[in-house]
């Protein structure tokens, strides 16, 4: 079994949840948390993590990532030491391994409950 990561994302800070993603929820669906990313946001909802991802020059060619939570297995978190700033998560899904970097501020604990509530 591969152990790279498939994907790798970055999130910098938490942000107001942006107002067009509720064109992308679900009915039933309720969006929880929003993360800066290096060029959009990453959402945290009910029911899965939906990462925006601006691409191009202009940034209006925007690919959307969806993960439901029904699809992770395990995950980890490991919060910032000493001389690491940064904490990271890991999710392993039934189509491969997510980490996802955690920037100074980003609560890793919380987001470590956010996902145990949803996928447990």
């Amino acid at each position: 079994m591969e152990t790279a990561p498939i994907l790798t994302w970055t999130l910098i800070s938490e942000c107001p949840i942006p107002n067009d993603v509720q064109s992308l929820l679900v009915p039933g669906e309720q969006a929880v948390a929003a993360y800066k990313t290096f060029r959009d946001s990453a959402i945290f909802t009910t029911k899965r993590l939906i990462v925006r991802d601006a691409q191009g020059l202009t940034g209006k060619k925007v690919e959307v990532y969806s993960l439901p939570y029904s699809s992770i297995n395990m995950w980890s978190s490991e919060n910032a030491g000493m001389l690491d700033t940064n904490a990271e998560m890991e999710l392993w899904t039934r189509v491969g391994h997510v980490k996802v970097n955690l920037r100074k501020g980003v609560d890793v604990r919380r987001l470590d409950s956010l996902i145990a509530q949803y996928v447990l």
